[in-house]
């Protein structure tokens, strides 16, 4: 396939340091796919509000990814930026808010992400009022669901589209939702909505056993990786770092050491993307090496590190392997 003008670019013009290190990476990550692997992708940071889906979205539907974790956050992030684009605010100035400024955001129901602000009402006030109506009708059923099967439901079920306010196409959890894409979100409880779902569990509304847990994700991703690692192998794509990354290549030495599958393979690519400081013993600053000593990553894994700005790097890089 003959690249377009984005790849061309890159090629000819990011030769060295961490230009070079996206080039390679992504070069690595498409002759993954050509040898048959799968890939996952992980999720971390704000990917969702910064609008990823625009390539990521394009990357599911060509198949470019197999599976994803994500955070709670970036789960819901993406739908809410789908519903209500429109009353996002952009602050560029963010660096010199004062306290108060802060504090008047709050009071008009802006909360902020760097040089974003989320509209309370319209967007998680409209996903929250849809969510609710699902919960309530598993929870009355005895039926039980992941946080990502219920945003499928709510996105199948046609309610959100009379506020969509970008193009679907941008949206990564539509695509992601049209293919029925395999999603893990550990941690889904720190989000806003795992926080609204525990306040109505609270009150005694819901079960809280309606929610399937971290736990269940874990066994159900170790079921999908047996059955998918076969041949090249599965790849790990990692943005940022954190439990998006950390949950899911756990799940290897999982299989080797503590349910004794010593035929189970490593990670056959990695790559992650990070400004985190290698290494004040943080996860997300671990230079890829160490997850040798955990029993993530071979010896012979093809491993990429790219230290810059993955609002950056990670369009360029699916650019690349989508062959704009």
């Amino acid at each position: 396939m003959s690249k377009g003008p984005i790849s061309q670019f890159i090629e000819k013009h990011y030769l060295h340091f961490n230009s070079a290190a996206l080039v390679d990476a992504a070069k690595g990550y498409e002759e993954h796919l050509l040898d048959n692997g799968k890939m996952m992708i992980t999720l971390a940071g704000a990917m969702s509000t910064a609008e990823l889906g625009k390539s990521l979205a394009e990357m599911i539907r060509q198949d470019k990814v197999h599976i994803i974790s994500c955070t709670g956050a970036n789960l819901e992030e993406d739908i809410m930026n789908l519903v209500a684009h429109n009353s996002y605010k952009r602050v560029p100035n963010y660096r010199d808010l004062s306290p108060q400024e802060e504090w008047d955001l709050l009071e008009n129901h802006y909360n902020r992400v760097t040089d974003t602000c989320i509209p309370e009402e319209e967007a998680f006030r409209r996903l929250q009022q849809h969510l609710f109506d699902i919960w309530n009708n598993a929870d009355s059923k005895g039926e039980r669901y992941f946080p990502h099967e219920f945003m499928y439901q709510m996105i199948n079920s046609g309610v959100l589209e009379q506020y969509y306010e970008i193009d679907p196409k941008d949206s990564w959890m539509v695509a992601a939702a049209e293919k029925n894409l395999p999603i893990v979100v550990p941690g889904w409880e720190d989000s806003t909505m795992g926080n609204i779902f525990a306040s109505y569990c609270i009150k005694g509304e819901f079960k809280a056993t309606t929610m399937k847990s971290g736990v269940e994700y874990m066994m159900w991703l170790a079921d999908w990786y047996t059955k998918n690692c076969e041949g090249k192998g599965i790849g790990f794509f990692q943005i940022g770092g954190g439990i998006a990354g950390d949950f899911p290549i756990c799940v290897v030495p999982m299989l080797y050491q503590d349910m004794e599958m010593h035929d189970v393979p490593f990670w056959s690519y990695f790559c992650q993307i990070s400004d985190s400081t290698t290494s004040y013993g943080s996860y997300s600053g671990a230079v890829p090496n160490e997850k040798i000593t955990w029993g993530k990553l071979d010896i012979t894994t093809p491993k990429f590190i790219v230290e810059s700005d993955a609002t950056i790097v990670a369009p360029l890089m699916f650019a690349y392997v989508l062959g704009w």
